[in-house]
């Protein structure tokens, strides 16, 4: 089991996330996440950093912790090359602790350049593979070219590559996105708990590690940790067929205009009972993950942090399957 910290580049500035990722470090966690996005989910969250900026301020300024995107898209806002040159640049800064994690995108991020996001699922899981192909091509090393149904490639090389090349994690959530993970990736990216993504996963031969985001909402008390989830983070009880077709924060603050506190306390674990923290982990444990990263909507970052060195690190490191 590692334990991961969910840097939300939609609530803070590249700064503050830095200083988040030391803090991270100093406290225990194995790895650092962060989300790859050109919006916020919400208009009021008020941040969206260029995470491979921040991920390379990381690197200069932590010696252990390792480093991941969760996730970026390598289809639309993003060239494969592009990615491909990136990752392996920053495997190299990190001295060999990235771990590139890539999906199908959304159209919140992809719509912002000329081509626009598909409107099919099996256009985008086309997309991915293609995408995963050139990536793991110019990693071949010397120069390379392509030719797809959708993307091309014409006589590039990555010069500086490291010797250890970074794990690919593939986010999934159905047969067909867990059997390219399966078979392209190095690992399992996702966000539910749900035991078929992983089963899909090893089922298609996959056999790497299995990350998950953990829904954490720390504060004082649970009524002041949902209301701060609600105000920021209820964008994450819509599921993943509305999170990737909306365009804009501004549909998202409509979409989840009837969201109440409740449902948040039934999703996130909220205040300071680490027994609920627990509980909540526990099914991700159960559904075969073995990466759990703590993402923390609460107001109080440094709380949060402080919290799961003193009440949270042994609990959920010595969390084991529960297959009664």
């Amino acid at each position: 089991m590692q334990v991961g910290y969910k840097l939300s580049a939609e609530a803070f500035g590249p700064a503050e996330l830095v200083r988040q990722a030391v803090l991270a470090e100093e406290a225990g966690f194995d790895f650092v996440e962060i989300s790859d996005h050109y919006h916020p989910w919400l208009d009021n969250q008020g941040h969206s950093p260029f995470a491979w900026t921040v991920l390379g301020a990381i690197a200069a300024k932590t010696s252990r912790i390792g480093l991941a995107t969760g996730v970026t898209c390598p289809t639309v806002r993003y060239h494969p090359a592009i990615i491909a040159q990136a990752a392996a640049t920053l495997a190299l800064l990190s001295e060999g602790r990235f771990v590139l994690g890539v999906g199908s995108g959304e159209r919140l991020n992809e719509h912002v350049v000329g081509p626009g996001f598909p409107e099919a699922v099996s256009t985008r899981h086309e997309l991915l593979t293609e995408a995963l192909e050139i990536i793991r091509l110019l990693w071949s090393g010397g120069y390379r070219s392509y030719e797809g149904k959708h993307l091309r490639l014409s006589d590039a090389r990555v010069f500086d590559l490291p010797d250890e090349l970074p794990l690919i994690a593939v986010a999934a959530s159905g047969p067909k996105s867990t059997r390219i993970a399966a078979e392209l990736g190095d690992g399992l990216f996702a966000t539910e708990d749900k035991p078929s993504i992983v089963r899909h996963y090893r089922d298609a031969g996959g056999s790497g590690p299995c990350y998950a985001e953990v829904p954490m909402a720390w504060a004082p008390d649970a009524h002041t940790g949902a209301r701060a989830a609600l105000e920021t983070t209820r964008w994450a009880l819509t599921g993943w067929k509305v999170m990737s077709e909306l365009p804009n924060p501004v549909n998202f603050d409509a979409a989840t205009a009837t969201v109440r506190e409740e449902d948040i306390l039934g999703k996130f674990a909220c205040g300071t009972d680490p027994d609920r923290y627990v509980e909540v982990a526990q099914p991700f444990v159960d559904a075969g993950y073995d990466r759990l990263v703590m993402q923390n909507a609460g107001p109080d970052p440094d709380g949060f942090i402080d919290f799961y060195r003193r009440e949270l690190d042994t609990r959920i490191r010595q969390l084991k399957p529960n297959h009664g």
